[in-house]
């Protein structure tokens, strides 16, 4: 398979992923903060993502870059509040050091 034809699948399935996930909350089925739903975003942006730069389409690389960012942070702090009291991790063990 040539290298541009799975670039363009890969850009065809994240614009899919993003577009469910949009349209899933647009009808009441998840929540806009749920772990799935940002999870659909980030997984969707990294393939418009890595179609976009592999056409130049700068533009839109930074969007997907953006859109990346916001459901990693989104992701972070759903799983910060998800994780049960008292329990730490090594990361919280150093930062309160």
């Amino acid at each position: 398979m040539q290298p541009q034809l799975i670039i363009d699948i890969i850009g065809w399935v994240g614009a899919i992923t993003i577009l469910l996930a949009y349209g899933a909350v647009s009808r009441g089925m998840v929540q806009g903060t749920s772990f799935g739903y940002q999870l659909a975003n980030a997984i969707g942006s990294v393939g418009l993502l890595l179609n976009s730069t592999y056409y130049h389409a700068f533009p839109s690389t930074f969007v997907n870059i953006v859109w990346l960012g916001i459901a990693a942070v989104t992701m972070a702090k759903y799983r910060r509040r998800s994780k049960p009291a008292g329990e730490t991790t090594t990361s919280d063990s150093i930062s309160r050091r």
